[in-house]
């Protein structure tokens, strides 16, 4: 059986994306890029997170076919691709349909630096052009608007988090769900105050020390 570990990552995360209550339902997808092997492993499409086992999980190369599985991929195949294909600092991805990150998508509002826990996305989110989902122009959309930062909001439809691997891609959704609903609650009682990009500049600084290594 291949990538035997990203298989048992992506089970283990697809419940933790229920759990911690960042998506509905079969909502979302999750993959890990290999890159000795140059494939990746991402849930498959439309089955309970917590109905998925590891032979479910399918792997696919960086040509968009399926290598091992007999299960077919999630539909937002492409919009894991076009990032382990172009950024050498991406191993992960997650994809959810969180609350107030889709708020913010369905207002195509950005994400700005109301909060210096943002940094770890980088010092904004921006939201990415619609486009309907499982095509490669969302895709397209995603990797353009994500230059430069590990996040972006999909217009209508949800957010995209990326990381050197799952435990960081799945830790900056977190941070990036808690930022959009510190942003909304501070909008319905004034205008919030945003870190300017100078402090945010020091701020992503000091995160690339922060924690264990």
């Amino acid at each position: 059986m291949l990538l035997l570990n990203e298989r048992e990552f992506l089970v283990e995360y697809g419940k933790k994306l229920i759990d911690k209550n960042l998506t509905k339902g079969t909502s979302g997808n999750l993959s890990i890029f290999n890159r000795e092997k140059e494939l990746f492993a991402i849930t498959p499409s439309g089955i309970d997170y917590y109905e998925t086992r590891i032979e479910d999980i399918v792997i696919m190369n960086l040509n968009g076919n399926v290598v091992e599985g007999n299960k077919k991929p999630s539909s937002d195949y492409n919009l894991h691709r076009i990032f382990y294909v172009n950024r050498d600092d991406i191993n992960a991805i997650v994809h959810a349909h969180t609350v107030y990150s889709t708020v913010l998508s369905c207002l195509k509002m950005s994400l700005p630096a109301v909060h210096y826990m943002i940094a770890s996305a980088g010092k904004d989110v921006r939201c990415a052009e619609y486009a309907t989902f499982g095509t490669e122009e969302l895709a397209k959309n995603a990797y353009d608007a994500m230059r430069d930062r590990k996040a972006v909001l999909l217009a209508n439809h949800g957010v995209l988090t990326a990381g050197k691997d799952i435990f960081e891609a799945f830790s900056i959704l977190e941070d990036v769900e808690y930022v959009s609903e510190l942003y909304i609650k501070a909008k319905n009682l004034g205008e919030p105050v945003i870190i300017d990009d100078k402090e945010m500049g020091k701020i992503i600084e000091k995160f690339k020390s922060y924690g264990q290594k």
